[in-house]
């Protein structure tokens, strides 16, 4: 019963005291004053001790540090290995957006030639004949294109770029020629013939908005279009022939034969050389024995009999069947000459670049 009352006690005497330390502790005779004054002395030393900013902030970086927080990493600077790869593909992305931005290029613009290094890299790195062919005619169609649209061109530019054509057609006349001789390919030699005739109209309704200076190139692409239309007909006419080329070329590639077209003879064993009889042959159950030869009147040893097992027949006599006569069962073609692929070099696409070769 008398423990609140004890409560009540301690809880005056520490309000009084805590109403004696807000207030002038320094009044004589009072209870508190050897409290008050360990107060204020415990003040002062709190004051006098109090760390300074970096004294603070290692005690900081101790107290984290025992707690396990990890230390920030240092930045890892990047490899020279890394750098160059990066370089690389940013080069190659520019190149590629070069690429893309030359398509519509015309003679005359700054990205024009970017353009046709592109067409020298893209016919490099085409291996097969037959696509190398289509690749030359396609840019060739390409040149009629820029042609369509000019406008108020000099008559240095269409002689370049009608230069630029006849150069296309004719790498790709003799590369669809070679493989239409060599494999009696007579559809491709069509294919060929109309291209050109269709060209052939391009041209022409190029040539009327033409100046009159650049009339003598179109006349001279025209006569080579003409020229192609008549290798192939002249080769497509020769492919049943024994002899289809002279083995002699020129700018539009293998020349066709003018002798009298010899047809092809058949092949070993056809029904050109059907009139061997065929020789039976004895049943391998037969035991009889093969007939001997005869002897000559003339000469006293007679020759040993057959053996008589019998199982092989017996060998016409030498005059009975002349010997065969083989024939080449394909065109004797001359075989192209061997060419090395072009060297390509593209500009550089920075200043202070070195050029890009390949080949």
């Amino acid at each position: 019963m008398g423990v609140p009352g004890r409560f009540s006690r301690e809880r005056a005497e520490n309000e009084r005291f805590d109403r004696a330390l807000g207030t002038a502790a320094q009044r004589p005779g009072d209870e508190f004053a050897d409290e008050l004054a360990l107060v204020g002395e415990l003040r002062e030393l709190g004051a006098a001790g109090a760390p300074d900013p970096p004294t603070r902030a290692r005690i900081r970086a101790e107290i984290e540090g025992r707690l396990g927080n990890p230390l920030p990493r240092r930045r890892r600077r990047p490899r020279v290995a890394e750098l160059v790869a990066a370089g690389i593909v940013v080069l190659l992305g520019l190149a590629g957006l070069t690429l893309l931005l030359s398509r519509d290029a015309l003679p005359g613009d700054t990205l024009y030639q970017l353009k046709r290094a592109g067409e020298a890299t893209a016919l490099g790195l085409t291996f097969d004949q037959a696509g190398k062919a289509g690749k030359h005619l396609e840019f060739a169609a390409d040149r009629l294109a820029e042609l369509a649209r000019l406008s108020d061109a000099s008559p240095t530019v269409y002689q370049s770029v009608l230069t630029d054509f006849g150069s296309h057609v004719q790498a790709g006349t003799r590369e669809i020629t070679a493989l239409a001789t060599q494999r009696s390919d007579e559809p491709r030699l069509a294919e060929l013939a109309s291209w050109a005739q269709a060209e052939s109209r391009q041209l022409a309704i190029e040539q009327a908005r033409a100046p009159a200076a650049a009339q003598k190139d179109f006349a001279g692409a025209h006569g080579l279009l003409a020229q192609v239309r008549e290798r192939t007909t002249a080769l497509g006419s020769r492919l049943s022939c024994y002899l289809i080329t002279t083995g002699r070329t020129d700018e539009l590639g293998l020349l066709p034969a003018t002798g009298p077209c010899t047809p092809q003879p058949e092949p070993s064993g056809g029904p050109a050389l059907g009139s061997l009889a065929p020789v039976p042959l004895a049943p391998r159950t037969s035991a009889a024995p093969a007939p001997t030869a005869p002897a000559k009147p003339d000469l006293a040893v007679t020759s040993p009999p057959a053996p008589s097992t019998g199982s092989v027949p017996s060998r016409p006599p030498h005059s009975a069947v002349p010997p065969p006569i083989t024939a080449p069962t394909s065109p004797r073609i001359p075989a192209p000459a061997t060419t090395r692929p072009p060297v390509v070099s593209i500009p550089p696409l920075l200043p202070g670049l070195p050029p890009i070769v390949i080949g």
